[in-house]
């Protein structure tokens, strides 16, 4: 199996779990655990079990010059993204987050407008427009049917808007050191930063956490979100990284409404409507005219 079939199977794999976990996520907060503290469980399990297995690989040293670049990649990966996007989960549902993620691609499309002079045509400018707009659609009118556990729908979309941004730009920002370094080396620094950035804002909640009556319908939940969500997500998508194109990455976000929709329906933990439908459409078509593009000129 050559390296770029592993690659597709790593973002896969990282996909089908992003995906689920929009519901399993969901399903214990704010009950059991706060959105901030989710996220301190998040960054503290991650970094010991990459510092765990960093200490049988290789070690390498970074370079002076690279320690700007992996701050930022810390700041807005295991930070700003990770706040953003569980905080707008626990106000949202499971379908709205689903089908904002899948704005990834576009923003690295955006991103590299700016950053790396790529030419927006027409096309592509119709697919940012109307992937905007389906998100747009989703954060004004996304509230239509009544589900349990969404207290402010259109707050936790927006910040899973800024949370589909911040995680673009990740990408974008990581891309170039996993030229230079091997995936654990760069996950074990990035969330030990991540741990220091988030500590302040997720330590009350994660403090006030019942763990000695926590049930197991809670525990082996969070377990999935530190192991699955944030372990293997992280560590599958930058081995993906090392030889897939960033755009390409960000496209597996097309099959996260899919995954999180059949899963979310199936478990009773989110409905379907007309808004939520259409949304969906708009950010499909928007993403398809982007990327038909994209392949056009590779």
């Amino acid at each position: 199996m050559n390296n770029r079939v592993l690659a597709l199977l790593a973002a896969l794999g990282a996909t089908t779990i992003y995906g689920m976990n929009h519901t399993i996520a969901k399903v214990v907060m704010p009950h059991y655990i706060g959105a901030f503290g989710f996220i301190m469980l998040r960054v503290v399990g991650a970094a010991i079990l990459f510092w765990m297995v960093g200490l049988f690989t290789p070690k390498e040293k970074i370079d002076r010059k690279d320690y700007l670049r992996i701050f930022g990649a810390a700041l807005l990966g295991m930070c700003i993204n990770m706040l953003m996007f569980f905080k707008g989960l626990q106000l949202s549902t499971p379908i709205n987050s689903g089908v904002i993620v899948t704005l990834t691609p576009i923003i690295i499309l955006i991103l590299s407008a700016f950053f790396l002079k790529e030419k927006l045509t027409n096309l592509k400018f119709m697919g940012i427009v109307l992937g905007f707009s389906g998100a747009l659609l989703l954060i004004l009118y996304g509230n239509t049917s009544q589900v349990s556990n969404a207290p402010n729908v259109p707050l936790g979309n927006s910040m899973m808007l800024i949370n589909s941004i911040s995680y673009g730009a990740y990408l974008v920002l990581v891309k170039p050191l996993t030229k230079k370094y091997s995936t654990v080396t760069l996950m074990k620094w990035m969330f030990l930063l991540g741990v220091i950035m988030t500590f302040p804002i997720t330590y009350p909640e994660a403090s006030a956490v019942s763990w000695s009556t926590l049930p197991f319908e809670a525990i082996w939940r969070m377990g999935f979100v530190i192991i699955g969500t944030t372990f293997l997500t992280y560590l599958l998508n930058v081995y993906a990284l090392k030889t897939l194109p960033a755009t390409t990455i960000g496209a597996f976000a097309y099959l996260q409404p899919l995954i999180t929709i059949v899963y979310a329906v199936l478990t009773g933990n989110d409905t379907l409507d007309a808004v939520k439908i259409s949304a969906c459409l708009l950010v499909f078509l928007g993403v398809y005219l982007v990327s038909k593009k994209i392949k056009q000129n590779s």
